[in-house]
């Protein structure tokens, strides 16, 4: 198949494309992509399905969006010449571009207010054992292979950050949110990972 054209610039906050959607893309020779954060994440993890992520070029057309305009400056987006990135995954399927959380999850108070049972080691430390208000993740494009993750116990209280490759997480059912898009169901159990025998190829 030639290359692929997809237009996702209509996605709706906290919405992931459609499957039958991106599926051209694990066939495509090169792909381009417009739209905000979770259509390249889409995207990506079809390509990461097929095995193809090191050999198919893709480029990104931003949306203005906050959280597309970040990570189009952390990549650089329009600038440079293709290049191999570290692609960071999850044990569900899913790839990891700008910000995943770990928090409560059920409606009712505000997502600070509620607390979560959680135990999570970031490689070999333990970063959080107990009750604890969110975790947030975020690849870390100036480094390879490697994560940052941020502990809130408390909100309005220090936080506690640190660097490293992987993120596993034992809790009480919590709510997982992948570049803005939720998963579709609690989970007990969640790990987040640069995988290091994994790259992606970027047209910038």
């Amino acid at each position: 198949m030639a290359s692929v054209e997809l237009d996702l610039r209509r996605l709706d906050a906290g919405q992931a494309p459609r499957p039958a959607t991106v599926a051209p893309a694990g066939e495509a020779e090169a792909v381009r992509v417009r739209g905000p954060v979770p259509a390249l994440s889409a995207v990506l993890a079809v390509l990461l399905k097929a095995g193809r992520t090191a050999e198919v070029p893709v480029a990104w057309e931003p949306t203005s969006d906050r959280d597309a305009t970040g990570l189009a400056r952390d990549l650089g987006i329009g600038s440079g010449e293709r290049r191999l990135l570290s692609l960071v995954r999850d044990d569900h399927g899913g790839v990891l571009l700008h910000h995943g959380r770990i928090e409560a999850g059920g409606p009712g108070r505000r997502s600070l207010s509620r607390r979560l049972g959680l135990q999570a080691h970031h490689d070999d430390i333990k970063v959080a054992d107990g009750e604890i208000t969110r975790i947030d993740v975020r690849p870390d494009w100036t480094a390879v292979d490697t994560i940052g993750v941020t502990v809130m116990v408390q909100p309005l209280r220090p936080t506690r950050r640190t660097s490293g490759r992987a993120l596993q997480v034992a809790s009480d059912p919590a709510r997982v949110i992948r570049d803005g898009v939720p998963f579709p169901r609690p989970v007990h159990r969640w790990t987040w990972y640069a995988d290091d025998r994994v790259r992606w190829l970027l047209e910038p």
